[in-house]
């Protein structure tokens, strides 16, 4: 097997050094900032501390990655910013994940690369993963991947209700998905499937969920996760997300003591 490199609790995988018998996997990978006040979450901030706002992204962490680790016929990675902070993952995520370090300038960039290297290491398929969706059903990945492992080429898009996406799969590195869109705007999945369309992909599109990035959206995790009430445009129960829901009922205990 190919060196990989070992600088956290988790292998750091190399897309110069493919492993091989990967191909019948798709790579589930989550995009993501280490985890560090400061640098994280921070439009959460007010009405949550810098402080609260990185425990959180942990628990949002969390959460995801023990969700995607029980898809059957996928791979856990974190694709992972900046280079150096591997060891803040430590014992973060399921012991079956790996780390890919992130690489390139602008959003869109960052994605088709991430996409680029991922499939060079020798995943038959990808799927990019936002990190602030901890709540995303089970159902919805694994209709990913069935439908990427399925013959024929194709785009997967998790439709957003804020007018992005919380998941892209591909099984090539298409660049026209991720050119030319203006990124973090309601637009972004509309301007996605304009690009696909034009390229001639075909689309394929998973149930609509939602991103908790900003006050508004963190009460709609709230009802749901401690009220169990399921957000209206949602058509399936979300994930139950346990350390989530344990570590806001403690912020609102200590909130209201």
């Amino acid at each position: 097997m190919p060196e990989r490199a070992i600088v956290s609790g988790y292998p750091v995988l190399d897309p110069r050094h493919p492993i091989g018998a990967l191909g019948h996997l798709c790579a589930l990978a989550v995009m993501a900032k280490a985890p560090k006040a400061g640098r994280v979450k921070t439009r959460l901030s007010p009405p949550l501390t810098l402080k609260q706002t990185a425990a959180l992204n942990i628990e949002f962490l969390r959460d995801t990655t023990e969700n995607l680790a029980s898809i059957v016929g996928g791979a856990g990675l974190i694709s992972y910013t900046p280079i150096g902070d591997e060891a803040l993952f430590d014992g973060l995520l399921p012991e079956t994940f790996a780390l890919v370090p992130q690489r390139g300038d602008g959003f869109g960039e960052r994605l088709l690369a991430a996409a680029e290297d991922i499939l060079a290491i020798g995943y038959g398929a990808v799927c990019l993963i936002d990190s602030d969706s901890p709540t995303v059903p089970a159902e919805a990945y694994e209709q990913a991947v069935q439908a990427l492992q399925a013959p024929g080429d194709r785009v997967m898009l998790g439709p957003s209700d804020d007018g992005g996406y919380y998941l892209i799969g591909l099984k090539q590195a298409h660049a026209a998905p991720f050119e030319n869109i203006t990124w973090s705007t309601s637009s972004v999945l509309e301007e996605t499937l304009e690009r696909c369309g034009t390229a001639g992909l075909e689309v394929v599109l998973l149930p609509t969920w939602y991103d908790v990035d900003d006050a508004a959206t963190l009460d709609v995790l709230k009802l749901e996760l401690l009220e169990r009430r399921r957000p209206k445009f949602a058509a399936m129960q979300g994930y139950a997300a346990p350390r989530t829901r344990d570590l806001l009922q403690t912020m609102m205990a200590v909130a209201t003591s």
